[in-house]
């Protein structure tokens, strides 16, 4: 899976399209993400004896064919590999050839 987590990603298809967040968990099985602020569905919670009824919300996962990364312009992007002299294997912005940097956090 080329996303990695804490990656800031833009919804490309579906009812959030066009949001932007934060990766909070891979599921590389399903071939899925968590992302922060998408996706998020209400589940009711019924009274029981001494607690209170409530609502909650969750974050229901997405698969990865509708995410794509922000690059440094802030435009999406895709995701390539290149070898580094010393023999390391590194992330790169396919349109940009820059570096994505593996603490991605803040944007």
């Amino acid at each position: 899976m080329k996303i990695k987590q804490g990656d800031l990603v833009i919804i490309t298809s579906g009812k959030d399209k066009g949001k932007k967040g934060k990766v909070l968990r891979l599921l590389p099985r399903k071939d899925q993400v968590l992302v922060e602020g998408i996706n998020q569905i209400i589940r009711h919670i019924k009274p029981t004896a001494g607690r209170a009824g409530e609502r909650k919300m969750f974050h229901r996962p997405i698969t990865v064919a509708k995410v794509a990364i922000l690059n440094d312009k802030n435009q999406p992007d895709r995701v390539g590999y290149r070898i580094e002299k010393d023999g390391s294997k590194v992330r790169i912005f396919k349109k940009t050839n820059q570096l994505i940097s593996e603490n991605k956090t803040t944007h």
